[in-house]
């Protein structure tokens, strides 16, 4: 009997669950990252009892800086923040929020930040992710601008107050942080690519050689820190290529 051996190959994307397509990633750049610009939970997780190192996770966009020459999470532009604020005490009737030309329907003076947020998505040029809305009922509530006005410096929301009762009641508008302001200038305000895999690292430790990937396909979703795809050549709410 003529016995031959069986052969199998298998290809895993472990903890890169962002990446759409391997094209190019032989074009990965060996980098140095500077380990102490990197933040707990948002960048890397803590070592157990069953993985004794810090775990760096994959995908986080990265920028160069230009003094140490080392790189560093990726500065993106600054989010559009602005504030809603019911003022005189009313004690009744509602108000409405323009965004862009679309108006929203009829709010309660002490509505909950959620009401807030769904009378905003309701809008046509809001989709749910583009505005959310944290505060207290009958505010001051925050309104943080992301998806497709993530980075962008968007316009300042109106306000039409049609309160009752308190004093002279109504509803001041602000913007807090103008959206589309680079948060650096050391060089990490510029988009350099994706730490393509994990990095362990032990505590203590401050450099570690890493792949940059500089060529490949992502979903923005899946990425474990936000950005402004915008910024790219090609880029888009959804997906990029970045070529070298």
């Amino acid at each position: 009997m003529d016995i031959q051996p069986y052969t199998s190959t298998e290809t895993l994307a472990v903890g890169r669950p962002w990446l759409m397509s391997m094209l190019g990633i032989e074009a990965n750049v060996s980098v140095t990252l500077d380990l102490t610009a990197f933040d707990e939970t948002l960048h890397w997780t803590e070592a157990s009892a069953y993985q004794p190192d810090r775990k760096l996770k994959s995908g986080i966009p990265l920028g160069k800086n230009t003094t140490t020459g080392l790189y560093e999470p990726y500065a993106a532009v600054t989010n559009e923040v602005q504030t809603a604020t019911i003022t005189g005490g009313p004690t009744g009737g509602t108000f409405t929020l323009t965004f862009s030309g679309q108006t929203t329907a009829a709010i309660a003076y002490n509505a909950t930040a959620a009401t807030v947020q769904t009378a905003l998505e309701n809008l046509s040029n809001v989709n749910p992710g583009d505005i959310k809305v944290t505060g207290n009922a009958g505010g001051p509530y925050t309104l943080t601008f992301g998806g497709q006005y993530l980075g962008d410096n968007v316009a300042s929301a109106t306000a039409t107050a049609s309160l009752t009762g308190g004093t002279t009641p109504g509803v001041t508008m602000a913007t807090t942080t103008a959206g589309g302001t680079a948060t650096a200038s050391d060089g990490t305000q510029t988009f350099r690519g994706f730490l393509f895999t994990e990095i362990a690292f032990h505590l203590g430790a401050t450099k570690a050689a890493a792949p940059l990937m500089v060529h490949g396909q992502i979903d923005v979703a899946k990425l474990p820190v936000a950005f402004d795809p915008a910024d790219l050549p090609a880029g888009s709410n959804s997906q990029f290529v970045y070529k070298v």
